[in-house]
């Protein structure tokens, strides 16, 4: 005879009561480390472009309309990649993305030491983040519904903190060993390596049990959550209805229908707010550093790119600590300042003008850890690899226009006007938040956004 409060146990182990009460698991571990790895590859792969472009310009005479294309390319491959494949993960599972995008990474990746045209390098560039693209939707939406509640910030900041550990490294290697034409195209194509790890050990993951709820197909779902998180689904889980949009295109309409308008908008200008000036700046970092007439630029590189690795390990403390909302309002705040700075500052010493740079380096890549979480708090199981897409596709565009746009801006208004327009951007986040950003915090991903 049972006790009211026994818990239900498997094999003779206690089953925690929901998927987000689990404690943690070694699964947990193995999602969360091929999805860090998702993240280090996309660092890496956007970080090299930018580490050997100026040895591809100076070697192949690229036109800067090139130099733009080729900067921006994985970018706009992303845009497409999580537009339409967010959506097909809502429709057919996480799971077969999660581990075929892969496969086409590794292999574009694999590709460019032998892609000498740029017309070549482009086109695969494009499928690369073609593919990063599907996984922008689906892995950080794997993670947030087998991760429990109470360590999801955490788990899903801590992407982008593997994203800046592959970038930093790209950048590091392509400045101190891209110096000639083959090892640049050498650099490019050792991005396979980590791609093809992460589908090694991503192979035999199973389908999200929050996705099968939402699909009706409750035991499969109760069936995956007791053998590899040993836990209940709950009952709020276990209570989600099928939606009429699961199987249609018409959940994009979804997205901007009342109730899940104000969300979508916010994270649209959110995330695009951000990424902008990051990847526009850091693409072009010693363009940039060129042109702020700085001592000894490989230095000061080197530099920011330890204050960008340090600002995502403490903003992850933050992550955990704070509120999404605050948290997000005083990133924007902060950043905004700091170009503004920059701008004003253009023409100061080395020391003055790094003084702000290093400051919105530190900031952004702890700011940057937001974007990992906020998505996929911001919708609804049945809607979450559509939303995350979505947001994660408009932001790649955002980020494809900054690349393109910056050397132009660069070579035609100046440094400091190129300092303010960025800046503008980050104050349109900053508005957007103090109006919309809502508190997500405490929202269980396997119940519903």
């Amino acid at each position: 005879m049972t006790t009211p409060d026994a818990r239900p146990r498997d094999g003779g182990q206690e089953l925690a009561p929901s998927l987000d009460a689990a404690p943690l698991r070694p699964f947990h571990l193995r999602v969360t480390a091929t999805t860090f790895g998702a993240n280090f590859s996309d660092g890496y792969a956007l970080g090299m472009i930018g580490a050997v472009l100026t040895t591809l310009t100076d070697a192949r005479h690229l036109s800067g309309v090139w130099q733009g294309l080729l900067g921006a390319s994985a970018l706009i491959g992303l845009f497409f990649g999580s537009i339409v494949l967010g959506r097909v993960g809502d429709i057919i599972g996480r799971q077969k993305l999660y581990i075929y995008n892969f496969v086409l990474i590794t292999l574009a990746s694999a590709l460019q030491f032998w892609a000498h045209d740029p017309a070549v390098l482009f086109a695969l560039r494009l499928l690369i983040g073609f593919g990063l693209g599907a996984d922008y939707a689906v892995g950080p939406t794997m993670l947030s519904e087998f991760a429990p509640k109470r360590l999801r910030g955490l788990l899903l900041g801590s992407l982008t903190v593997m994203w800046t550990v592959g970038y930093v490294l790209a950048g590091i290697l392509g400045t101190w060993l891209g110096g000639t034409e083959d090892a640049a195209y050498l650099l490019l194509a050792t991005g396979a390596l980590p791609a093809a790890l992460v589908l090694l050990l991503r192979i035999g993951t199973p389908e999200s049990p929050s996705w099968l709820v939402s699909q009706g197909r409750v035991e499969e779902a109760r069936d995956i959550a007791r053998r590899y998180l040993r836990a209940e689904l709950g009952d709020t889980a276990t209570e989600r209805a099928v939606s009429p949009s699961a199987t249609s295109w018409a959940a994009y309409r979804e997205l901007f229908a009342p109730g899940q308008s104000r969300r979508t908008w916010f994270g649209l200008i959110f995330y695009s707010a951000q990424v902008l000036p990051y990847f526009a700046i850091y693409t072009f970092m010693p363009t940039i550093l060129l042109a702020l007439n700085v001592e000894d630029p490989d230095l000061q590189n080197f530099l920011l790119n330890l204050f960008l690795l340090a600002g995502g390990i403490i903003g992850l403390w933050f992550l955990q600590r704070t509120g999404r909302r605050p948290l997000v309002i005083a990133t924007f705040g902060i950043m905004t300042c700091a170009l503004i700075l920059m701008g004003a500052l253009s023409t100061a010493s080395t020391t003055a003008l790094m003084i702000p740079f290093l400051v919105y380096t530190f900031v952004m890549a702890g700011a940057s850890n937001l974007t990992q979480v906020y998505p996929a708090e911001l919708y609804p199981t049945h809607l979450r690899a559509t939303g995350v897409g979505f947001l994660n596709g408009t932001s790649r565009i955002a980020s494809a226009v900054g690349t393109f746009v910056l050397p132009v801006s660069l070579e035609s208004i100046g440094l400091s006007w190129s300092m303010y327009w960025l800046a503008g951007v980050l104050l349109i986040g900053t508005v957007a938040s103090v109006a919309w950003a809502p508190e997500t915090r405490e929202v269980g991903t396997t119940s519903g956004g």
